[in-house]
């Protein structure tokens, strides 16, 4: 959907996961997305070169995130979020679902 405006699909795909859940790592877009690793690794390295994002060292992990200082971060995050809206529901669910853990052996589905 926004592939036309960043340039490819690996970028539109970084962002949409970025607003949708605040911050995430490379491997984790990939799995959500179902894509190579080293395309979403390529794009968040460009797109923290030129000040988009920021990231930081979790353990073994790094971890991105938007910018605060980048100039157009809230017209950006509007852009993106109009295109979560807009996107099919199966694509909105994924971005939304934000499990971090696995569920409890004895808890009820």
């Amino acid at each position: 959907m926004l592939e036309a405006v960043f340039g490819s699909t690996s970028a539109e795909r970084v962002l949409l996961f970025l607003v949708a859940r605040g911050e995430g790592y490379a491997t984790e877009i990939a799995r959500t997305f179902d894509t190579n690793q080293s395309q979403i690794q390529k794009q968040l390295d460009r797109m923290e070169r030129d000040g988009l994002l920021v990231n930081k060292v979790v353990g073994r992990t790094r971890v991105y995130s938007f910018n605060p200082r980048f100039a157009f971060k809230t017209e950006l995050e509007a852009l993106v979020s109009k295109a979560i809206e807009l996107s099919p529901e199966k694509l909105r669910e994924t971005l939304v679902l934000n499990r971090r853990r696995p569920r409890k052996r004895t808890k009820p589905l």
